[in-house]
């Protein structure tokens, strides 16, 4: 008998499963926080890792702006934990949590552990309802 496809969350369950307790744990919190934001974010596996999107109507664009993405984690053992925003110029933060000045106009978000997250949550949730408010829909 075939075994059936995973959904999309249950495949960002899975990833998360097979990572060290003290990561998964930080992980697990993060994405608690960016799904509880808004019922039209949504998750799945892109790149290689968790990946967090915009999954309500928007006008056409072209699937190379990014625009539907909002963060991708980057997740490497014993480094800390990279939120990548593809679009993150756009986001207007002034509490220091988004970092870098890539050309391809996105931010990074560094999180070293579950305390830090903890105390990075507002600014999350502040980064991620102002690219919200951005959508065109």
């Amino acid at each position: 008998m075939a075994k059936s496809k995973l959904s999309n969350e249950e495949q960002v369950s899975e990833y998360i499963q097979k990572l060290d307790p003290s990561l998964a744990e930080t992980i697990t919190f993060l994405r608690q926080i960016i799904l509880a934001i808004n019922n039209e974010i949504s998750e799945h596996i892109k790149w290689n890792s968790p990946s967090f999107y915009y999954s309500g109507e928007m006008k056409p664009f072209d699937p190379k702006e990014y625009k539907r993405d909002i963060l991708v984690m980057n997740i490497r053992p014993g480094k800390p934990i990279l939120l990548v925003f593809p679009t993150g110029i756009k986001i207007t933060d002034t509490s220091g949590l988004l970092e870098g000045n890539y050309s391809d106009g996105r931010k990074i978000a560094t999180i070293k552990n579950l305390e830090e997250a903890k105390s990075r949550q507002k600014d999350l949730e502040n980064a991620i309802r102002n690219w919200m408010d951005q959508i065109e829909k």
